[in-house]
């Protein structure tokens, strides 16, 4: 706890404002995505587009309410609300990614999305669209979690070495890859539990399958994949992983604090020509 609430930024931007700045990030990332045809491609914008502009906006607005309206000080801010961010963003788009994914298994078009969710909620009921939510969070919130901690580090420190007075591009980029590819390295055992599940998923829906047996925890398919294959299993496709997720952060993340710069002088210059 510090010792008094922290002076709020001057210039500061509105929600509204980090909802653009993200969203359009949010739309170059969805390019490092792994699917090429149209139909895909578009998938991955719909995922892509509402989950980080939700993430991004809700991170920033947690972090100044903890630092500023709170009180509270410390490297740890950045994680607390990192982790809860996602945790808010997985939560409300994690229906839409088991939607998503059960019509590219049974390769429907999107004009089916509704024949799809209410065949989902007549079989299973409505808490079936949260089916594994669970592991995306186990998955997510971690990567998050450690990815904003870092960033918020490794930014401050490239600062110091720079001697920059504000986050520049090239800085905010290289802060992004490093944090990505750490928190990317660090909970590849999730993602790749995460990735099983999925496919097990797909292949059930494809052949029409109901499964009576309740399905494995997270935790469980861990020490499966241990006992079979050894730490090697739980880091199975580190560096596409890597490669993949950490450019992904660095375009997102300086793009997004790209735009912020960007609403912050033209606020400036709103508020000079007011006075």
């Amino acid at each position: 706890m510090g010792e008094g609430p922290a002076v709020r930024p001057s210039a500061a931007i509105t929600p509204v404002q980090q909802m653009l700045a993200s969203g359009s990030g949010a739309v170059l990332t969805s390019l490092f995505g792994e699917e090429k045809n149209q139909h895909n491609h578009f998938s991955i914008q719909v995922m892509a587009v509402p989950a980080t502009v939700i993430y991004f906006t809700c991170y920033d607005q947690l972090r100044d309410f903890l630092r500023y309206s709170m009180g509270y000080q410390g490297d740890h801010i950045p994680l607390i609300a990192g982790g809860l961010a996602r945790l808010g963003a997985v939560s409300v788009i994690s229906p839409l990614e088991l939607v998503r994914t059960k019509m590219q298994s049974r390769k429907l078009p999107y004009s089916e999305l509704m024949v799809c969710i209410h065949s989902a909620v007549a079989q299973d009921g409505w808490l079936s669209l949260w089916r594994g939510w669970g592991p995306t969070v186990l998955r997510d919130v971690p990567f998050s979690a450690l990815y904003w901690f870092n960033y918020e580090l490794v930014k401050a420190q490239l600062c110091e070495w720079y001697r920059a007075p504000q986050t520049s591009f090239t800085i905010s980029f290289t802060a992004g890859a490093v944090s990505g590819a750490i928190a990317a390295i660090l909970t590849l055992p999730f993602d790749v539990v995460k990735t099983r599940k999925q496919i097990q998923l797909g292949e059930m829906e494809a052949l029409g399958v109901v499964s009576v047996k309740k399905p494995s925890s997270t935790w469980n398919m861990m020490r499966n994949i241990w006992i079979d294959m050894g730490y090697r299993g739980l880091f199975a496709g580190f560096l596409p992983r890597v490669i993949k997720v950490a450019p992904a952060c660095a375009v997102m993340i300086s793009t997004y604090e790209f735009g912020k710069t960007f609403f912050q002088e033209r606020n400036l210059n709103q508020a000079r020509c007011g006075l």
